[in-house]
């Protein structure tokens, strides 16, 4: 699964500093120039994210709000340990022990800093998609999932992801996307490869909330 880290980095090794680089590389090359003005007027005219929750529709999958009826499945991914393995710690879902409360705050609490949409396949429940981490002044974002067990090894997860880069880059004003995996998460790792992202830092430490530090891969696209 694709994981959603925390801000704070334990240390800034080389790899680290060479991530800071590259987004600083990517913040100049956004600022517009006399040329770009009109550039500049189109993008204005997108939506901010965390404005509106979309509804995104794919070949197979829509991704939509949840409701109060998604709550038993919900339940039996965040009871999932096989699925959390590769995750932080303190993702919103987990925050709350009834997951009705969390699907009742999703669009409000949860909202201020986080977009999450339920991955649906012919109305089944199959996951959660995220958008998170927004650094508004250099439109980035990042962004994970997470899928129920039975749903692995069907192509959910990279459609999943392919549909929220196209709303990210064709509906609002985000240009640059981040992602994190753990270093031994090659499953996520393709995933993120077949669409469009690039490897910038190798085995970086996070605190994602465990006891040691979470060694990490930092991704880009």
């Amino acid at each position: 699964m694709v994981a959603r880290p925390g801000r704070r980095v334990l240390y800034s090794p080389p790899c680290a500093s060479r991530w800071n680089r590259k987004l600083s590389w990517l913040w100049f090359k956004a600022l517009p120039t006399v040329g770009d003005a009109g550039k500049e007027g189109g993008r204005r005219m997108r939506k901010k994210l965390f404005s509106e929750i979309p509804t995104l529709t794919g070949e197979r999958l829509v991704l939509k709000r949840l409701g109060p009826a998604d709550a038993e499945p919900l339940r039996e991914l965040v009871d999932s340990p096989r699925v959390y393995r590769w995750l932080p710690t303190f993702l919103f879902e987990k925050r709350y022990p009834d997951v009705r409360e969390v699907i009742g705050r999703l669009y409000t609490e949860c909202l201020e800093s986080s977009l999450i949409l339920g991955v649906f396949r012919d109305d089944a429940f199959c996951g959660l998609a995220e958008i998170y981490g927004l650094r508004d002044p250099i439109h980035k974002v990042s962004v994970g999932y997470r899928l129920l067990e039975r749903c692995w090894g069907q192509g959910i997860a990279g459609e999943a992801l392919g549909m929220m880069i196209d709303y990210l880059h064709t509906e609002t004003d985000i240009e640059i996307i981040t992602a994190s995996t753990m270093v031994e998460n090659r499953a996520s790792a393709g995933v993120l490869r077949k669409n469009g992202f690039s490897l910038v830092v190798h085995g970086v430490d996070e605190d994602w909330g465990y006891e040691k530090p979470t060694v990490a891969d930092k991704w880009i696209r």
